[in-house]
């Protein structure tokens, strides 16, 4: 079986997406399946990550060929709102893409049940639910480096941390109020800024957060967030699972979490702590629970616990089915 495992404007996206597609290339490494990255109708599946214009293009003829078309469902109109600028403009329109776009697999991969409920009402097609995985031989070793990477950016411990791309949409204004009323913890979030991509009110809030929030930008070697932060703090309002979060579980780092649908899974007061509340007081009461490190050691051991499921060795597997099924 020979896979075309396409990932459309591959030069220009980062983040979890891209994430997503090193994991399942290396899955499919693993699997000793034959692919090829080049989108190309000489092929068993056409595999698609990012549903582009290209993408579609080259689906409508796979279909019209009979080669079996899977796509990712790595954005929804949902997750797209409050990114970076332009995209809550553009988010009302991209659904009705996104509906005609998925409607051309034969099989929809979801990197959650959240978002497969989500898809459901995009278009009338088979659904699987695969986890984009973890890496857990990316972040081996990790420990060596929170010597370096706590004087780097000048913090101690504890450390609340985030990493990621720095948007709105991920509870940027909720991480900022957290840093003003807790003045004695640090905060520090790990990933890209790219102002000139923010919209306003995203620029003045990381402008304008306290001395004690550090915005790292890009980090060389993402390890080091993992060594340097200790209680992951996500108080993210949409997400379609969130790579980070795997990575800081494996880590064994204690969680708190927005609650809301996407973290269904996860269990308050077992592998994290969640917050109902949509403002910043129950992330203070969380925060302020955690500063007992016996709380911090369970919660993080069981989150490590949790996270071998999502290893890229339990997730692949998954990946042959589907294009056993498909093919």
């Amino acid at each position: 079986m020979k896979i075309s495992h396409y990932f459309e404007f591959e030069d220009h996206v980062t983040g979890g997406i891209r994430e997503s597609v090193v994991h399942q290339r290396k899955m499919l490494d693993r699997l000793d399946l034959r692919y090829t990255t080049e989108p190309t109708l000489e092929a068993d599946v056409f595999h698609c990550n990012l549903m582009g214009p290209r993408s579609v293009w080259y689906a409508k003829r796979a279909r019209s060929r009979g080669v079996p078309v899977v796509a990712n469902t790595h954005v929804t109109a949902e997750d797209f709102g409050d990114s970076f600028r332009f995209t809550n403009a553009l988010a009302k329109p991209l659904r009705p893409y996104l509906e005609r776009a998925y409607g051309l697999a034969d099989a929809l991969v979801c990197p959650s049940a959240y978002n497969r409920r989500l898809i459901d009402t995009y278009a009338d097609v088979p659904t699987t639910v695969i986890s984009n995985g973890v890496d857990r031989e990316k972040l081996e070793g990790f420990e060596s480096l929170e010597a370096e990477y706590r004087e780097r950016y000048d913090l101690e411990s504890p450390t609340v941390f985030l990493v990621g791309h720095v948007i709105k949409r991920k509870g940027l204004e909720t991480f900022v109020e957290l840093a003003r009323r807790l003045p004695d913890l640090d905060f520090a979030w790990f990933g890209p800024l790219d102002l000139s991509l923010k919209g306003r009110e995203t620029t003045r809030l990381i402008e304008e957060s306290p001395d004690n929030c550090t915005f790292t930008g890009y980090v060389d070697d993402i390890r080091g967030a993992y060594a340097a932060g200790d209680i992951f703090c996500f108080p993210t309002h949409e997400e379609n699972e969130g790579i980070a979060l795997l990575e800081a579980m494996t880590a064994g780092k204690p969680l708190v979490v927005r609650d809301i649908e996407t973290f269904s899974w996860l269990e308050d007061g077992e592998d994290c702590l969640k917050v109902a509340d949509s403002g910043a007081d129950g992330f203070v009461d969380a925060l302020e629970r955690l500063d007992d490190p016996a709380l911090r050691d369970r919660l993080g051991a069981n989150a490590a616990d949790r996270s071998e499921a999502f290893s890229l060795s339990s997730v692949a597997n998954q990946y042959q089915s589907l294009y056993e099924e498909v093919a």
